[in-house]
């Protein structure tokens, strides 16, 4: 069965962070694909308004150009309507009927998920992965118990790699609807401490993104 992982966010703008999960997440949870669904405008980020959906897309499609098993979708990009998580992840579910669904979030959109539209039915749709940050406090006490018990703490059970069994196959290969929590990724980097820089004319945010994307700011002259 088809392993596929979608990632969605607003990217504003895509940074080695997100890559560097792409990587280690398509390794650590043996993926086909990984995949980033840029979002038109996150629906609970309504105070946010963030740079033309373009832009973000075609940072996005230029950085991960060279990838072959990472892509960009542009399936709520070209949505009728400004879809929500539950909305595109039921949509992927029917779609891809064969294949088992992955759907990706970094610490702070666990921490808020309560705030999501019918946040439980979202964790319940697909697997899920929580990608932790250094030094933050990951908690569980704002879920229900019926979430709690689908938990799989990779941070302790498997610190560094996805244990294997003698055949060779990955313990978690074929988990049903759980949620995994991983630290495989310590690295942190803020797309809004890249803008802030970038605003304040500073140099040292070229280092924090693709050099294909920092190419593509300066030329268009973005978050100036």
């Amino acid at each position: 069965m088809k392993r596929i992982a979608f990632y969605g966010g607003s990217f504003d703008p895509l940074h080695n962070g997100h890559l560097t999960i792409a990587h280690r997440l398509s390794e650590v949870f043996e993926l086909d694909e990984f995949v980033f669904i840029p979002a038109f405008h996150a629906p609970h980020k309504k105070d946010k308004k963030p740079t033309s959906p373009f832009h973000r897309f075609a940072m996005l499609c230029l950085a991960t150009n060279n990838e072959p098993h990472i892509k960009v979708s542009k399936m709520e990009l070209d949505a009728p309507h400004r879809p929500y998580s539950v909305e595109t992840l039921t949509h992927l579910k029917n779609e891809l009927t064969d294949a088992q669904i992955f759907f990706v979030m970094g610490a702070d959109s666990w921490t808020d998920i309560t705030t999501w539209r019918e946040w439980e039915k979202v964790l319940m749709i697909v697997n899920i992965i929580v990608v932790t940050r250094p030094d933050y406090e990951i908690g569980f006490a704002h879920v229900t118990d019926e979430i709690r018990e689908r938990i799989v703490d990779l941070r302790k059970e498997f610190p560094a790699k996805a244990q294997r069994r003698k055949d060779g196959k990955s313990e978690i290969r074929n988990p049903k609807s759980e949620i995994f929590i991983t630290d495989t990724v310590q690295i942190d980097i803020s797309a809004t401490e890249i803008r802030q820089k970038i605003k304040e004319n500073s140099n040292d945010w070229h280092e924090d993104v693709p050099a294909a994307v920092a190419k593509y700011i300066k030329k268009y002259e973005l978050y100036i």
